[in-house]
């Protein structure tokens, strides 16, 4: 490799801006902007590539109004109606309380598709509730809510499966029915762990819910699991597309939150809007800056040499599997999820193609890797965020969950090598591949 090209001079200063501190989306605009200057291009190819791939892809729209929803539920008391409701469920057995945090990330994941809004608004209370009277040490309570959290974008709706399938023109509908059983049953072997951990540590048990109270709570929290229903039924039916029905969330949630539960003042309503616009605007740089420097790879055919590169290795579909999760899962330690999704999953999807691998099953074992990269150390974003939510050092919450990593690539391996748990669902709703 010539390290005095364009292309090498463009990947040092992206990679020094990051480390200096600025955005990565805004690294790669300037050293796009750089390449482009260097090779004698138009410069004004920066604002083509800005229109071309934000204003004529019209799911990139579901991006801001899921997390418009997830602020909603948030600010509302869907979030606490939803967490007494998982109470009944698993509240009574031993270590019931991380029980309960599992569950309600698996409820909360058919609603936000986002990790981080996850862990900032249900996380935050699970975190209260867990560490209460000196019941759990805030550092396994914060490690739980973090790696629970992870569950949010495989369990549809997903922001990552969106992103995903902007870069993969992957069907949005069966990317997200497909990634009901991977996170259903990461959810299955977090209850084992807690269930481990429990008896080892004899948790305490949480008093149960009177049977006289469970209709009433159940029927408090109906409307809010509803939701899940109503979104994901209307994207199955053919009602709306996943767009539409991103719209549809963050409407019904407001609805929920005014008409039935009434926990929404303008206030709150105002501070949710400014929080969900400054977080789509985080995205939305990181997306601009992915499509100009997505422009220079393709320019310079990085796609098509790793194509034959790899061509060249010989590999199996399988092979080629297990090297994209390892590294995927070694760039998740120092990358950010967005980032790998617009920047390096691209650069193998044209060879996953070539090798026969199906989008959707690809799709969702690199949403369940990247997901990984949150809870692992040292970037994991989601350990900082409950570090900061918890007061613990980030050396106990990275402690408390190693456990859960271990089951999580387990998880990951067995979607990797059976297909069939990514692909029976979605090929039950009539998909072809």
């Amino acid at each position: 490799m010539n390290f005095t090209s364009p292309f090498s001079l463009t990947i040092v200063l992206i990679t020094a801006l990051a480390f200096l501190g600025l955005p990565i989306g805004l690294s790669m605009i300037v050293g796009s902007i750089l390449y482009l200057f260097l090779v004698g291009a138009d410069m004004g190819t920066v604002a083509e590539q800005f229109l071309n791939g934000m204003y004529s892809n019209y799911i990139i729209l579901a991006v801001p109004l899921f997390v418009l929803a997830a602020e909603l539920m948030n600010i509302g008391s869907m979030t606490e109606r939803l967490l007494n409701f998982c109470n009944v469920l698993v509240g009574r057995f031993r270590g019931g309380l991380a029980q309960v945090n599992v569950v309600q990330s698996i409820v909360f994941a058919g609603m936000s598709g986002s990790a981080i809004a996850d862990a900032a608004g249900s996380g935050r209370m699970m975190q209260n509730m867990m560490t209460r009277d000196g019941r759990y040490t805030p550092s396994y309570a914060a490690a739980l809510t973090a790696v629970t959290s992870v569950i949010g974008p495989i369990i549809p709706p997903s922001i990552p499966m969106v992103i995903y399938a902007l870069v993969s023109d992957a069907s949005i509908g069966y990317l997200f029915i497909g990634g009901m059983i991977p996170g259903l049953l990461m959810a299955l072997l977090q209850m084992v762990q807690v269930a481990i951990t429990a008896r080892r540590k004899n948790f305490p048990v949480e008093d149960p819910v009177p049977l006289r109270e469970i209709p009433k709570i159940a029927w408090q929290a109906l409307p809010a699991l509803m939701m899940p229903v109503v979104l994901l039924g209307c994207i199955y039916s053919g009602i709306t597309t996943p767009t539409e029905a991103a719209a549809l969330a963050a409407a019904y949630a407001l609805a929920i939150s005014v008409v039935i539960y009434r926990s929404i003042s303008l206030v709150a309503f105002y501070d949710a809007l400014k929080t969900s616009s400054k977080t789509t605007a985080s995205i939305g740089m990181l997306i601009a800056g992915s499509l100009v420097f997505n422009y220079v790879v393709t320019i310079e055919n990085i796609p098509e040499t790793l194509r034959v590169l790899l061509t060249g290795w010989d590999l199996s579909p399988i092979g080629f599997l297990i090297l994209v999760n390892v590294v995927l899962l070694l760039l998740g330690c120092v990358l950010e999820g967005t980032a790998i999704l617009l920047i390096i999953v691209p650069v193998f999807i044209p060879t996953a193609q070539a090798l026969g691998i199906d989008m959707v099953h690809f799709g969702v074992m690199v949403v369940v890797n990247i997901m990984l990269g949150l809870v692992t150390p040292p970037y994991g974003l989601l350990l900082f965020i409950m570090t900061n939510i918890s007061g613990a050092p980030v050396r106990d919450i990275i402690r408390d969950a190693l456990p859960f990593l271990g089951w999580m690539v387990l998880c990951l391996a067995l979607i990797t090598f059976f297909p069939d748990l990514v692909l029976w669902l979605p090929r039950l709703m009539g998909y072809q591949g």
